[in-house]
């Protein structure tokens, strides 16, 4: 039964929504394909439900193709294993956390290794058991502060979530090399470009990561490649540092010196100052030989807002995003705190630290007397540092007191620190980790995750299966997810025009879009028929029969809603002709009525 406009649930705008900030959202609502039901909250129409529904179709074909077997678990769930696993607390303010009329805690589950690893420990207790792949395609929720770009930033979304179960490390490199694989024929299949490159585990844990990126300007990742083939998220960079010094040969450097620095609280006019008051005899001083101490905030779970200071070099930019994806460990939190700039308040609690004039010897736990510092000046916050700040660099930096700055400074041997953190922006031509060349950066969306977890889920919820000698042995997992309800939107963002959506045929809300642009029943007659032949044939198809609307909102609508062939029935009908029109290409080509079903046919299976 085809699709009769005259009756379907659907209703085209010719504007944009006020609040659709990207081409996709735009086009998705203005198509009559999702409506807006709270921020980060979308309801799904029925041409919008059909492509959701194709998308979840081709990842289970993929996802059976590799012996997945698919589960639906709720999507409501207790606290319990939430709070066995670290993630009632790890997930701060994204879980939506509630309670019944009992006063017992939920949450809306924000992803479910937690039951996934419970249900295999309910079934499963031997490695005859193992390995076992499950799946589910299934609503997830998480409290983002500001969702936004439509499906690519919200609140209730549908993911498909896998994760294999294996009695050992070499089960679990199979299982992932058969995910991966999987993916790159799922995007392939939905018309999709995308980068695996290496990323963080963040709350998830585990070891080896990738993100599948599609590569595109309204993504919200960054991430680089070299020529020679490296690929990382930016966020799992790894710095190039200078080879350290042993103590002997930074003990035989020349002693830091503090010297004044009038009105120099910016790393420009340090370096202005320090070229006119100490000038080297190789070379100018240059921002590169300065080292800058950031003072900053991790807002962890709770409001608690800590302060820590990060010593970066003077010509670089400090990358927040970086900094929250390692500095939880490091200040010894759970989960992944929000870093920003120290606000005012902020600073008040620390009147040891001298703005414009901080430096590493004041900022730190050191041992001994800090040789750099003033009666007062150490202020007891930890302090982290680049990579670039490796043992026997040099730096001139702040010398805790106002106007003086230090030269000649000595990473670890005038100072310590806590811990190195990957902790700035990376930049156009800094060198691959690899050895592979400079890097380049280039903007992508996240389409899926793939994570070696390994037995962080099974040992905190005791999931065990007795090996082939009878001995216990904890179970090693994987977790892999692709975003389903962002890869609609993705697509929408890729194939489209300045007329609407363009959608490509494995994903298409129908196979053909028939528009009947005469008056009178005869039009409409013929439309059915060759909408009965189409469907004898297995394909779906959309018939605009409305008789109150002109032919050319008719041919605005289609080029809209973005079926990939159209077939207008038109002025041609009385010398037994029809229209077949390509939405991608915009050609058109006029077939007989008696050949019509043949020729829309091989048009979709042959693209012809």
């Amino acid at each position: 039964m085809p699709l009769r406009m005259s009756t379907l649930f659907l209703r085209t705008l010719r504007d944009a929504p006020a609040d659709a900030e990207v081409a996709s959202h735009q086009l998705l609502v203005r198509a009559g394909m999702i409506r807006r039901a709270a921020p980060g909250i979308y309801t799904w129409l029925p041409l919008g439900l059909r492509v959701l529904r194709r998308v979840e179709a081709v990842v289970r074909e993929e996802m059976d193709a590799i012996g997945a077997q698919e589960v639906h678990f709720p999507a409501l769930l207790p606290r319990e294993p939430y709070e066995a696993s670290g993630r009632w607390e790890e997930y701060g303010d994204g879980l939506f956390r509630l309670q019944d009329r009992k006063g017992a805690d939920y949450l809306l589950a924000p992803t479910h290794e937690e039951m996934f690893t419970l249900l295999v420990k309910d079934l499963y207790s031997s490695y005859k058991d193992l390995p076992a792949y499950l799946y589910q395609i299934q609503t997830k929720y998480r409290d983002e502060a500001r969702p936004r770009a439509g499906l690519l930033r919200g609140r209730e979304f549908v993911m498909k979530d896998s994760y294999s179960f294996t009695v050992d490390d070499a089960g679990l490199d199979d299982a992932y090399e058969a995910h991966r694989a999987a993916y790159l024929r799922i995007f392939e299949r939905l018309g999709l470009e995308v980068v695996p490159v290496k990323a963080t585990s963040g709350a998830m844990g585990g070891s080896r990561s990738e993100e599948f990126l599609h590569p595109t300007e309204v993504g919200e990742d960054t991430f680089v490649e070299s020529d020679g083939g490296y690929r990382a998220n930016v966020e799992a960079v790894t710095t190039v540092a200078p080879e350290p010094l042993d103590e002997a040969a930074m003990a035989a450097l020349p002693a830091a010196e503090v010297k004044e620095t009038p009105d120099s609280t910016t790393i420009a006019a340090l370096v202005d100052v320090a070229n006119d008051l100490a000038p080297r005899a190789d070379r100018p001083w240059e921002a590169a030989d300065t080292l800058k101490c950031v003072v900053l905030t991790a807002v962890v779970d709770g409001g608690e807002r800590r302060q820590f200071v990060v010593a970066v070099p003077g010509d670089r930019e400090v990358d927040v995003k970086r900094l929250e994806a390692s500095v939880g460990p490091a200040l010894g939190v759970v989960g992944e705190p929000t870093v920003e700039a120290a606000a005012a308040e902020d600073l008040k609690r620390h009147p040891a630290l001298v703005k414009g004039y901080i430096g590493p010897a004041g900022a730190g736990e050191i041992e001994g007397t800090p040789v750099l510092g003033a009666e007062g000046s150490v202020s007891g916050l930890p302090l982290f540092v680049d990579p670039r700040v490796a043992p026997g660099t040099a730096w001139v930096t702040g010398a805790n007191a106002d106007q003086r700055h230090a030269f000649g400074v000595v990473a670890g041997r005038d100072f310590r620190w806590d811990a190195v953190l990957e902790a700035t922006v990376v930049r156009e031509g800094d060198a691959a980790p690899d050895g592979s060349g400079p890097l380049h950066s280039r903007r992508g969306m996240e389409m899926g995750h793939i994570f070696q977890l390994g037995r962080k889920y099974a040992e905190a919820l005791d999931l065990k299966v007795l090996d082939v000698n009878g001995k216990q042995v904890v179970v090693t997992m994987g977790s892999y997810g692709i975003g389903v309800t962002r890869a609609v939107a993705a697509i929408a963002e890729r194939y489209r025009d300045d007329k609407g959506l363009a959608w490509p045929r494995a994903v298409a809300p129908a196979d053909v879009h028939v528009v009947v642009a005469t008056k009178g029943e005869d039009g409409v007659a013929a439309a059915l028929d060759l909408a009965e032949g189409l469907e004898a044939h297995g394909l779906t198809v959309i018939v605009d029969d409305r008789a109150k609307v002109s032919p050319g909102v008719k041919f605005k609508d289609a080029e809209l809603i973005g079926v990939p062939t159209a077939v207008v029935i038109g002025r041609g009908l009385a010398d037994g002709e029809l229209e077949l029109k390509d939405r991608a290409t915009g050609e058109a080509r006029t077939v007989p009525v008696a050949d019509a079903v043949a020729e829309v046919v091989a048009e979709v299976r042959h693209g012809r």
